[in-house]
């Protein structure tokens, strides 16, 4: 693992980890255990909830590959992160349809609301976090704002403070 001593928590998610890549039976001669790596990486992401470096150095010694193709793959694919997200992942579509309706007004409501800056850290409580991203094809329902994998059209600076007083109830 590493060397430092790891919280309970962390050790059991590596043993998570490590069970799931068991269920692969990798043998670590073979060279397509590569075809692996973003597999493996998702259910990384899944139990940890990014993917620091540490954990990348982790999954690179489990597949017997250089860090530096781990290191490469998380940076190339928008979906692997390297920052710690919120319980609740607000995406707001900064897209041409989107801005052109008014997204970014949406995005600064709700980094005003919530106390943090897009594309930074999550909120101390660790529920929210916010990023904005360039299209999500929902463009008749601009501007547009998601939860995780939840989609809201039309959505107005008062609308997502709604939308996040729904979620701060749900906890």
């Amino acid at each position: 693992m590493c060397e430092k001593k790891e919280s309970a928590a962390a050790v059991e998610k590596y043993a998570q980890l490590d069970a799931f890549v068991d269920t692969l039976s990798i043998d670590k001669f073979d060279e397509r255990r590569k075809g692996y790596l973003i597999q493996v990486l998702h259910k990384a992401q899944h139990i940890f909830g990014y993917l620091p470096r540490e954990v990348q150095v982790y999954v690179a010694k489990k597949l017997s590959i250089p860090e530096s193709t781990v290191s490469g793959v998380v940076s190339f694919y928008n979906y692997f992160t390297t920052k710690p997200k919120g319980k609740y992942c607000i995406n707001i579509c900064l897209g041409t349809a989107c801005y052109v309706k008014g997204s970014e007004t949406v995005l600064r409501e709700v980094e005003r609301v919530l106390g943090i800056k897009a594309d930074t850290h999550p909120t101390e409580d660790g529920l929210f976090s916010i990023s904005s991203l360039r299209c999500v094809g929902a463009c008749g329902l601009a501007p547009v704002l998601m939860v995780n994998e939840k989609v809201y059209g039309k959505v107005t600076p008062a609308k997502a403070v709604e939308i996040i007083e729904e979620y701060k109830l749900k906890g």
